[in-house]
């Protein structure tokens, strides 16, 4: 199922991609797994993989493609949470350039990724849970001029 919703969507722990060593390090999204849902994806749509871009810091995500006749489908996976996003170019960072999932996003929900849409993700940061950011998140959301929940999750700041 894609996510739409915008009503109560809390930002966890590491949703930013900043940790404090005090308190452990981050999950990791099982990239394995990311690239096994891919490939089903292409299989899908009749297109294959195209270049995928592991996440290197300051990026929270990991960048792919999916090449079909019609064009280039950039994929986008958080780093540290399963959510799958889609954006029309590659990029560092991310603020309302999503795009609504594909038809075939449903092989990222079957292989137990949260698809988060347009609408979703260009939620205002007022609209979201953000109790958990601490000050040094705030400070870089401020700083960046982050105002979006998916320039929250999808971001380069350093």
């Amino acid at each position: 199922m894609v996510n739409e919703g915008n009503i109560g969507f809390t930002l966890p722990r590491g949703a930013t991609g900043f940790f404090r060593p005090k308190d452990g390090r981050l999950p990791r999204t099982d990239l394995r797994a990311f690239r096994a849902a891919l490939y089903a994806a292409a299989r899908v749509v009749g297109g294959e993989v195209g270049e995928v871009e592991e996440q290197a810091y300051p990026r929270t995500f990991h960048t792919a493609t999916i090449v079909t006749r019609a064009g280039e489908n950039i994929v986008l996976c958080h780093a540290h949470h399963p959510w799958v996003a889609f954006a029309r170019t590659r990029r560092d960072w991310y603020g309302e350039e999503f795009l609504n999932p594909p038809p075939w996003a449903h092989t990222f929900t079957d292989a137990g990724f949260v698809v988060l849409g347009h609408e979703q993700l260009v939620t205002p940061l007022s609209h979201v849970d953000t109790s958990v950011l601490t000050q040094g998140e705030w400070r870089e959301v401020r700083f960046y001029g982050i105002t979006t929940l998916g320039g929250v999750l999808f971001n380069a700041w350093d």
